[in-house]
């Protein structure tokens, strides 16, 4: 394994290591949306903090799970030539993916979110709702944690395209 596939290798295990802690996140709304429907209709409780609990782990889940679901390329694919496409074209269209659009727009988004992110830290930004969880700050977190573990699976994704051009490159060359 050379030092790329090394990287590569770094870099993928950051999204399989946060995806495989954030997919419990599934079970844990699972138990509480059970809780809140129970307490709700059997005994005539609500709590807004369980509530909002759901909206906390459902935006951990999709946005800390978005670069794992890139890792084990489960993410939706609008391309429909995609599929037809052979390793090489597979590979042009995952570069120039990553290079032209991911990145631009992860990095746009991380740069327009991180001024209303740091805010929402310097006053400890408190509950949606009165009642709810105390760490709005918290949640908003997530905008660019979810920017930084696609840009690290971006990158993955375009060190592999282009390892496997340019071994098509040279295959082609010794052919």
């Amino acid at each position: 394994m050379n030092g790329l596939d090394r990287s590569i290798a770094v870099l993928e295990g950051v999204n399989i290591t946060v995806g495989r802690a954030v997919r419990w996140c599934a079970l844990l709304m699972l138990g509480l949306q059970f809780s809140i429907v129970l307490l709700r209709y059997v005994f005539g409780i609500s709590y807004i903090f369980l509530q909002e609990g759901m909206i906390y782990l459902h935006a951990a889940l999709f946005m800390l799970g978005a670069g794992y679901t890139l890792v084990v390329d489960q993410h939706v694919r609008v391309d429909i030539l995609y599929s037809r496409l052979g390793r090489r074209g597979r590979a042009v269209v995952d570069l120039l993916g990553g290079v032209l659009l991911l990145f631009p727009s992860l990095v746009l988004l991380l740069v327009m979110t991180w001024p209303f992110v740091r805010n929402s830290w310097n006053v400890l930004e408190g509950p949606m709702s009165v009642g709810g969880i105390p760490a709005s700050f918290a949640l908003k977190t997530l905008i660019p944690a979810f920017c930084v573990l696609l840009l690290i699976q971006g990158l993955a994704t375009i060190i592999r395209s282009a390892l496997r051009l340019a071994a098509e490159g040279e295959a082609e060359a010794v052919g």
